[in-house]
């Protein structure tokens, strides 16, 4: 499989960007820390820390591996650091004046290292670049689709390997390992990155009959009880039965993108109202693709969807059941399975632009059940949604 490398103007392209940012919130510099950031603005994760001024080139100082930074990331101005004292000599070798204003990712950046770059800049004040790095990343370009699509080749070579080998009495876990299995050899990085805090997660999650339905501390509409309390989500030991709903929701990820699907599978037939909420879900989702445009905001797509689900009578299984449900029905999704933007409440003064892309998932949850649903991952452009992944939607009865 060939290394795809992220190309100069790419990484040109969202510097500017982000510069731009910088310029109107008054920033003299912003210093990037976190791999998923560095990713997108550099092109690799060598450990160490990019920054970048609010006009001119960037300079990614690297503490391991410099060699490897060099070849992998495209960048000018690469150089070596082993002391954060080197940091204000290294940037005034390059011309660059002390800054004043300095962004840093707060919302993921531990304290300790803040303390440390503080006093490396006395002078400085330090406010959150974070709302600023995610609006930039939210608008994905002709390239980052293009590695979507190829993740979402995965996820349907995940679903085609589910139909061959879901079997009454296999373990979830033995499904989970066979699927994750069929993802690697496609080129699953077998990582799948979240921004938030504590957030965790490997490939995905897939459940038989009521473990579907265990609530869990992820902020998802499906938990699991997991093989232990040490990594309280996902698979467990279940055994696949007839009758029952099998949910393999899965990130595809490819060359640093993600993309998620959820599909649902039975062994034999399923109840029919098990049936019928599969269906009404995906009425939710058409719903939404009508209604998903530039100019509409996050919170009122939500809020149609939610109001659906409520006339549709499913007040207490929509997104979780009742005492356990999610306020969101989709995410952002590109380097982190949690970007902007975020189809949930109470964002109804944030609107869709074209470029984004996102995950939908209207899910409904029934207690000592299971669940049924349906997410697609999802591009908006200024015509309309364009849907990434792309296996078979209705329930798949083997």
């Amino acid at each position: 499989m060939d290394e795809r490398l992220t190309p100069k103007s790419e990484l040109d392209a969202r510097l500017r960007k982000l510069q731009g940012l910088m310029a109107a919130e008054g920033l003299d510099a912003v210093i990037v820390l976190q791999n998923a950031d560095l990713f997108y603005f550099t092109g690799t994760i060598q450990s160490g820390c990019l920054y970048v001024p609010n006009e001119g080139e960037p300079v990614y100082m690297v503490r391991r591996e410099v060699g490897r930074a060099r070849n992998e990331s495209a960048l000018a101005e690469i150089v070596p650091f082993s002391s954060m004292r080197e940091i204000p000599g290294i940037l005034s070798g390059y011309g660059l004046k002390e800054p004043k204003r300095i962004g840093m990712e707060l919302d993921v950046l531990p304290v300790l290292f803040y303390d440390r770059y503080r006093k490396a800049f006395p002078a400085a004040v330090i406010s959150d670049a974070t709302p600023l790095i995610r609006r930039v990343r939210m608008i994905k370009s002709g390239y980052e689709l293009e590695i979507m699509r190829d993740a979402a080749l995965q996820v349907d070579k995940v679903y085609r390997r589910a139909c061959e080998v879901i079997r009454e009495g296999m373990t979830d876990l033995e499904l989970a390992a066979e699927l994750e299995y069929t993802a690697r050899l496609a080129g699953h990085l077998g990582n799948i990155r979240m921004r938030v805090f504590n957030g965790e997660m490997i490939f995905g999650h897939t459940f038989s009959g009521a473990d579907g339905a265990v609530p869990a501390y992820t902020d998802t509409p499906l938990g699991g009880a997991g093989l232990h309390p040490s990594f309280g989500q996902g698979c467990g030991m279940s055994r696949i039965a007839p009758g029952e709903p099998i949910i393999v929701d899965f990130a595809g990820s490819c060359d640093g993108y993600l993309v998620d699907q959820t599909r649902v599978f039975a062994l034999g037939e399923l109840p029919d109202y098990l049936q019928a909420g599969h269906r009404d879900m995906l009425a939710v989702q058409r719903m939404m693709t009508e209604l998903a445009r530039p100019g509409v905001t996050w919170g009122d797509v939500y809020d149609a969807c939610l109001a659906r689900a409520l006339q549709q009578g499913h007040g207490d299984h929509f997104m979780g059941y009742k005492g356990s449900q999610v306020s969101f029905v989709g995410h952002g999704v590109g380097i982190e399975i949690d970007e902007y933007p975020f189809i949930a409440r109470g964002f109804n003064d944030i609107p869709l632009e074209a470029g984004m892309a996102f995950a939908f998932e209207p899910k409904l949850v029934f207690p000592g059940v299971g669940a049924v649903g349906i997410e697609n991952t999802f591009h908006l452009s200024g015509q309309g949604l364009e849907q990434l992944t792309f296996s078979k939607e209705e329930i798949t009865l083997l």
